[in-house]
């Protein structure tokens, strides 16, 4: 039998061999676990849209910048009576107060879409619930109601924004149908891209600023119509099925308690 002596300089390499091994072991572990741990929670997500029987939907407004479009828009909801929802921008509601009364007094909702338009997700939490609640305040100024919905701009939420929304007792709210007006497409565009999608409970998104928007509001209102669907506003649609503490599946339709 053959002994191996080991100098210290020997021992020393296997030493470092040994505590390498080790560390990289713990690594491997670690990851592993946080792999394990990560798809095990559940992601919270917005609203993406709503599950319901009834054959309603709802289309929705977002208002960051300039108001060109507005009293168009309101013009044609008014003839076709439909009730939607705008999401505005405290900015925005600094800039246009006298829009603010307008959309209020014409019987649509108001959500939130956040104090500067900022992303969220790069935020603290209490940096997150001030951008809500100044743009909560600035709405409830001119129009005495507070919001009940919030959408984050850009469509950027994490878990951190959905519960801080939650927090504030408020819905946040995306959409599951996307016009992409803000690209210019033509109305027929819109209309192709709506129609195929629409689903009990969809929501709609628009924007106030869109060139095509206003000529194309008209033919949307009435292919949903022809589809067989009711419009309703948000508030309804959200508020009449779901709990402010609400759960969704991966797609972000909500679930029935």
């Amino acid at each position: 039998m053959r002994l191996f002596i080991l100098d210290k300089k020997g021992l020393a390499i296997v030493l470092c061999c040994l505590m390498v091994t080790i560390i990289a072991i713990g690594i491997l572990t670690n990851t592993g676990m946080k792999a394990v741990q990560t798809a095990t929670e559940q992601k919270e997500l917005p609203i993406y849209s709503v599950e319901t029987d009834k054959k309603q939907v709802a289309i929705s407004f977002d208002a960051a910048w300039g108001d060109e479009q507005t009293h168009k828009l309101l013009d044609i909801l008014k003839k076709y009576k439909v009730k939607s929802t705008f999401f505005l921008v405290g900015d925005w509601v600094d800039k246009y107060p006298d829009d603010v009364k307008d959309i209020h007094k014409a019987g649509h909702d108001i959500g939130n879409h956040s104090d500067t338009h900022p992303h969220l997700t790069q935020m603290s939490v209490d940096e997150q619930k001030k951008q809500i609640e100044d743009c909560n305040n600035k709405v409830k100024e001119l129009t005495g109601e507070r919001p009940k919905l919030f959408r984050p701009p850009y469509g950027d939420y994490n878990t951190t924004v959905v519960q801080s929304v939650k927090s504030l007792n408020m819905y946040c709210v995306q959409w599951d149908i996307d016009s992409l007006d803000w690209k210019d497409p033509t109305p027929a565009e819109m209309v192709d891209r709506i129609v195929p999608k629409l689903q009990n409970g969809s929501i709609i998104l628009m924007h106030n600023g869109a060139k095509n928007t206003p000529e194309a509001l008209p033919m949307i209102i009435e292919a949903v119509r022809d589809s067989g669907y009711e419009f309703v506003p948000l508030s309804k649609l959200v508020c009449d099925n779901c709990k402010v503490d609400y759960k969704t599946d991966v797609t972000g339709r909500t679930l029935k308690e």
